[in-house]
């Protein structure tokens, strides 16, 4: 059960900004441990490697602590790497297994019960231990292991492409994962975005890294730790403003600095705060702190950064690919950010795909829903919530505030288009069906879409698309209700285990999927296994509970209110979230009990 109290409420509505530190310095080549050669079980050869024999970590003067990048990756050999995560409801655990497919046999080795918790990653997968120059043991952790991490290919017969999804979703409301390495290829085992800073004084040490032996056993990896010197040298901004040669930061953290002196971008996603950079920032993004990060670390500035309570990982360059990027020049600044991306033989780890393009005209010939695979809409319970002063901070009213996602259960992904007419300020919005082998088969119009100039949206919203409604305890009764337009892109992986659920969906960057004032048209599309959310920082996202009594409440996200769009199953669009407010005006309390086995908000 969480409580959240008014007190610094205006910050609360922002995650706390992670403390970031920086650039990775590679030497040496590969350094690899090969398993030994014990007796062969079912299921692919893992391997931990080190990238190289030593890195150089850098902690900010401003911002003291490092970042345990160290170079570590798991190779998948013999076969691919795949685990399927799942829970039957928010009633039931998360159970995860490996998918071992052998020619034409599949098999399902299910892992012990409550190793996995939640959609993360597997917890506890690495273990790191560093002593200093005098030989003194200095730290001593374990961090999780995404296998969805930035990966690249280490043979050259390997795959082309990695057929996984990237990152693993912390959404606590997440379904259904799959995580998996591609046969040939190598994940970072880093993690990242959602590591936490350590604190360590310039100076040398020395790093062991190996896989814990709950893992060791349960997928044959041999007892192989990685050694690797690190070198921590301390930096400050000052010495670099003032003209002091130091290594340039990665593009991306570059970016971040500069967008946090230059404000809102206008055309950041759903509630970009003012360090947003960028267009591909957004989503309620906390600024981010002003030390540049490695493009391996994952902690730079990105699309879709903030994403409410639970922002999605950055992209990254898979230390399987270090070596190739050291002896083509690329390393160091805007060159080896540059190689960041997902490309024949890599991936950066990050959900970031490029928008949909709508058709070059307006549907012609008579409207028809035809009898083929549609959509089927669900809400997920409401999340990231707490008491603000409200969008325009307005003194002595008590909001209640809250994220909402919907997401596309399928079989079918939901496409809509809007067309502009010359003068017009509304677009009119047609939605599209497709036949098994996807041509387009049928249309019919669904409302409009218009231009949100508000701070934080700024796009193109699909009218009308989630009702938001708060109940009081007796679940029928509404006490406030609002409705919001979304801009429809593929923000969160919710269940990539539905059928047809697409692991590589495109519009998931707002900034490209939703259009600009002056578009004449646009595509927006929900995608099968992936939803929409709209963070607690927006405006529209929030309750007026200024002059409501005290009690318990339940507020409600319902997705397509008014039936527009055509879906597979419309009684399942409604999800609550019970919520207590106390306290007294001016200084309101809302407590958010568990969610059966969801105890997050």
């Amino acid at each position: 059960m969480m409580t959240r109290s008014q007190q610094g409420r205006t910050n609360r509505l922002t995650r706390p900004s992670i403390a970031v530190a920086a650039a990775v310095v590679m030497t040496a080549g590969v350094v690899a441990a090969a398993p030994d050669a014990t007796t062969a079980q079912p299921g692919p050869k893992l391997s931990l490697i080190a990238a190289s024999a030593s890195v150089t970590l850098d902690s900010w003067k401003e911002d003291p602590g490092v970042y345990l990048d160290l170079g570590t990756y798991l190779t998948s050999e013999n076969g691919a790497f795949e685990l399927k995560v799942t829970r039957k409801s928010y009633k039931d655990p998360v159970v995860a297994a490996q998918i071992i497919r052998d020619g034409k046999k599949t098999l399902t080795k299910a892992l012990p019960a409550g190793l996995v918790k939640d959609f993360s990653g597997l917890p506890d997968f690495a273990r790191i231990s560093v002593i200093d120059a005098a030989g003194k043991s200095v730290l001593e952790r374990t961090e999780a292991f995404c296998p969805n991490n930035a990966s690249g290919r280490v043979r050259p017969d390997a795959p082309a492409n990695s057929k996984y999804p990237q990152s693993c979703p912390v959404n606590p409301f997440t379904l259904g994962s799959v995580w998996g390495v591609e046969n040939g290829w190598a994940a970072n085992t880093y993690a990242g975005y959602y590591s936490d800073a350590v604190q360590l004084p310039a100076g040398t040490y020395t790093a062991k890294i190996s896989v814990t032996k709950t893992y060791r056993d349960l997928f044959g990896i041999a007892d192989k730790p990685q050694s690797v010197k690190v070198t921590v040298r301390e930096r400050s901004w000052e010495g670099e403003e003032d003209g002091e040669e130091v290594s340039a930061p990665s593009a991306g953290a570059a970016a971040s600095k500069t967008a946090a002196a230059s404000g809102h971008d206008a055309h950041a996603g759903h509630g970009a705060a003012p360090a947003a950079a960028s267009a591909h920032a957004g989503h309620g993004a906390p600024a981010r702190t002003d030390a540049p990060a490695a493009a391996t670390t994952g902690a730079g500035a990105t699309f879709n950064v903030g994403h409410g309570p639970y922002p999605p990982a950055p992209p990254a360059l898979p230390w399987a690919l270090k070596r190739q990027a050291t002896e083509k020049g690329v390393l160091g600044g805007q060159g080896f950010s540059a190689a960041i991306g997902d490309r024949a033989g890599q991936t950066d780890g990050s959900r970031q795909a490029p928008g949909a393009r709508p058709n070059a005209e307006r549907p012609a010939g008579k409207a028809t829903v035809p009898d083929v695979p549609k959509p089927d809409l669900r809400s997920l319970p409401a999340y990231g919530i707490t008491i603000s002063d409200g969008d325009e901070d307005v003194p002595g009213k008590d909001y209640l505030a809250f994220s909402a996602n919907v997401w596309n259960a399928g079989p079918a992904k939901l496409v809509v288009d809007g067309f502009r007419s010359p003068g017009k300020e509304l677009m009119d919005a047609y939605q599209y069906f497709y036949d098994a082998q996807g041509k387009q088969v049928g249309y019919t119009p669904t409302g409009t879409m218009e231009w949100d100039p508000r701070p934080g949206h700024e796009h193109w919203h699909f009218t009308d698309f989630a009702s938001y409604r708060l109940l009081k305890a007796d679940r029928k009764e509404t006490v406030r209700s609002g409705k919001e337009a979304f801009c429809l892109a593929n923000t969160d992986a919710v269940d990539y285990t539905v059928k047809n659920a697409n692991w590589h969906p495109e519009n998931t960057d707002l900034s490209t999927a939703c259009g600009q004032e002056n578009s004449i048209s646009v595509r927006e599309v929900l995608d099968v296994g992936s939803g929409d959310t709209y963070t607690q920082d927006l405006p529209g996202q929030s309750f007026d509970i200024t002059d409501l009594p005290n009690g318990t409440y339940y507020i409600q996200v319902l997705a397509n209110p008014e039936n527009r769009l055509k879906e597979t199953d419309l009684s399942n669009n409604s999800a609550l979230r019970k919520v207590v407010l106390g306290g007294k005006k001016g200084a309101r309390t809302v407590t958010v009990p568990a969610h059966h086995l969801v105890d997050a908000n």
